[in-house]
């Protein structure tokens, strides 16, 4: 893996992380690098769940990806809130 992917997972992830954290109704109690975390496994993860139904690779944005990869970031930043604010 070279270092602009490494660096481009990271900014895909920020975004993704904090798209999905403004779906998510009320105030979160997780950090900025958490939401990051988030985002970048939640990119990683949707993409596979994209090419595995056949949308990943289509003419222009891929509108549908990107909407796995913010619902599952979605997901993941109110699972961690969830949990951090029950402890």
């Amino acid at each position: 893996m070279e270092i602009s992917s490494i660096v481009g997972a990271i900014v895909i992830g920020l975004i993704i992380g904090v798209l999905g954290r403004l779906v998510v109704p009320g105030r979160q109690h997780i950090g900025v690098l958490w939401t990051i975390l988030v985002g970048i496994v939640a990119a990683f993860i949707g993409s596979g769940i994209a090419a595995a139904v056949g949308v990943a690779d289509t003419k222009g944005v891929d509108w549908i990806e990107w909407l796995i990869q913010i619902g599952l970031a979605a997901l993941g930043v109110a699972a961690l809130d969830r949990a951090k604010t029950h402890r």
